[in-house]
């Protein structure tokens, strides 16, 4: 059971879309399986912050495979129950003119009161 495993098992991750399925690399394998070795299902709030920087980096790079080809027979390496958030960097807007334009009657008024 571990050597399947090993060589073919699956990461299942819980979304609020369903399960999706991760194909990790052999070494990702080997170490998912330490990780899962005490429990079968894990919230992502108990992975250390290596853990979960693998379960991004996994999803970032579109490791997941598709029901049916494969996954359904494919062993559990174990199941996350919610996918990690991935951080993504919006630079900082500054406000429109039309937006200050707008408004500024309306602090004005305040200011009279």
């Amino acid at each position: 059971m571990w050597l399947d495993k090993l060589f073919s098992g699956v990461l299942r991750v819980l979304t609020p879309l369903g399960p999706r399925y991760l194909k990790p690399t052999f070494a990702q394998r080997l170490y998912l399986l330490w990780v899962f070795r005490h429990f079968e299902t894990l919230p992502v709030k108990v992975l250390s912050s290596r853990q979960q920087h693998l379960i991004e980096a996994m999803c970032a790079a579109n490791q997941f495979v598709s029901f049916g080809a494969g996954v359904d027979d494919a062993p559990l390496l174990g199941t996350l129950e919610q996918r990690p958030p991935i951080p993504a960097y919006t630079p900082p807007r500054r406000p429109s003119s039309s937006v200050t334009e707008s408004v500024a009657p309306f602090a004005a008024d305040s200011h009279r009161r």
